[in-house]
């Protein structure tokens, strides 16, 4: 039975659980922010002073730049021994490209599957371009092409810049490869589709974009190249990375500032481009 001061006796609030103060998680910290954006700056900062001189109406490098005009520009696409070298750097780049996209993709899904030392001693090697000095490089490709008479062809150009890019492409295709699944091959194979008309309804179009992204990669890596081009070069044939060092080692060419603003600006338009375009297809 209840007494009377039990039912008089004020009632206390229970306690609440105290609430803890939720903090958003960001997976990137600041510090991290702020080094990326160091790093970013320390690649940009040569465009920064190479652009402006491009538009320079003096007749040496100086900065900040003295007036405005057009003529370096002029002087570049009017003179036939840069253009020559600019034509010879696309039509080796694009060979190379299309032959170190064929063979990368081709190294890339056939060592999908496969597993065990030789596989990864197979990967090793396709991969050994990539952190191998590139003098190393340029030294055994011109010993060896200097045997087979290509020392300054347009062949030994894109097979030494295709076997520099194909790494690039394996590595891409690689990595669209770990999303794809392997069941589609034998439903297609189940559909009667022979191997080669299932890789290009099938596999291709869901690796694409892989393959674009490396072949765009070994496009820039050929047309970039300098040091195996150095080694290569013959007076009837040159890229216009060629021509760039010999305008700043045999003469003082400011043509060279107007120059550099062309491809870093091709360059970096041929980069951005598939990333806008796919990332319109994500947002579509």
């Amino acid at each position: 039975m209840t007494t009377a001061p039990e039912l008089d006796a004020p009632r206390v609030p229970a306690a609440r659980p105290a609430r803890r103060r939720q903090r958003s998680v960001d997976a990137v910290p600041w510090w991290l922010r702020v080094v990326v954006a160091l790093v970013a700056l320390y690649f940009v900062l040569p465009t920064l002073f190479v652009i402006p001189m491009s538009f320079s109406e003096s007749s040496t490098f100086s900065f900040p730049p003295e007036g405005f005009t057009l003529q370096l520009y002029r002087n570049f696409f009017t003179d036939p021994v840069w253009l020559t070298s600019l034509r010879n750097s696309v039509a080796v780049a694009v060979v190379a490209a299309l032959l170190a996209t064929v063979v990368g993709t081709a190294a890339a899904v056939g060592l999908h599957n496969l597993t065990g030392r030789m596989a990864r001693l197979a990967r090793t090697v396709l991969m050994i371009s990539i952190v191998t000095p590139g003098i190393v490089i340029a030294v055994v490709v011109y010993i060896s092409f200097l045997k087979w008479h290509l020392v300054g062809s347009f062949t030994g150009y894109v097979l030494a810049h295709a076997a520099l890019g194909m790494p690039f492409v394996l590595v891409s295709v690689t990595s669209a490869l770990s999303g794809f699944d392997p069941k589609l091959l034998r439903a297609s194979a189940s559909l009667g589709a022979n191997p080669l008309r299932t890789f290009l309804r099938v596999t291709m179009p869901l690796i694409s974009r892989g393959i674009v992204t490396g072949a765009i990669f070994a496009f820039v890596t050929s047309f970039d190249e300098v040091v195996i081009a150095l080694f290569l070069r013959s007076p009837t044939f040159q890229t216009l990375p060629v021509q760039m060092f010999n305008s700043v080692t045999f003469e003082v060419d400011p043509t060279i500032a107007a120059t550099s603003s062309l491809v870093v600006t091709a360059v970096t338009v041929i980069c951005l481009v598939p990333l806008l375009l796919g990332s319109r297809r994500k947002n579509r």
